[in-house]
């Protein structure tokens, strides 16, 4: 798959995730699945999902770190600056990892990295986000889209990035 057709996906990935209702204990739910298959599978990552005034679930598996809860909340705020998932603006960005300076992107405080998904609620928007950090940045956001997409009762093939 090439850089345009996976940005392709991404966007309908955007489009058909979307929830009808978002709040606490649908972000609880979510989040406690991702970290029950990370146990599961004995992957080491952070999940943290916000909205954009407040965190509304954090949690952590063995093997990470501090740093990973800080690449996470880079990851969303590229989510809430550009209205996209962080490998899609990555993508977008021809794969450079910084927007240049005029663009007033603090590299301390934004990371063009995959793992970071807009929250998107039916009626009303992109309301926040969901990372995932400590796997490879496909991974990262592979398990986000799995995670919304067994929320919402799609099959996780239908959105599916080939793996190359």
């Amino acid at each position: 798959m090439d850089r345009l057709e996976e940005i392709a996906l991404i966007k309908a990935q955007e489009q058909g995730l979307e929830l009808a209702a978002f709040d606490e204990t649908v972000a609880f739910a979510i989040g406690a699945s991702i970290h029950a298959r990370a146990l599961a599978e004995n992957l080491s990552l952070i999940v943290d999902i916000r909205t954009w005034d407040r965190p509304l679930f954090y949690a952590a598996t063995p093997g990470t770190s501090g740093d990973n809860q800080h690449w996470a909340r880079r990851k969303v705020y590229i989510v809430q600056r550009v209205n996209k998932s962080s490998l899609r603006a990555m993508l977008e960005n021809n794969g450079e990892r910084y927007y240049p300076a005029d663009r007033g992107h603090d590299p301390l405080a934004y990371a063009l990295h995959g793992g970071a998904f807009p929250i998107k609620v039916a009626g009303v928007g992109t309301i926040g986000a969901l990372a995932v950090s400590g796997l490879k940045e496909r991974d990262d956001h592979a398990v986000a889209v799995e995670a919304l997409c067994d929320h919402l009762g799609i099959d996780r093939a239908r959105f599916a990035i080939p793996k190359s």
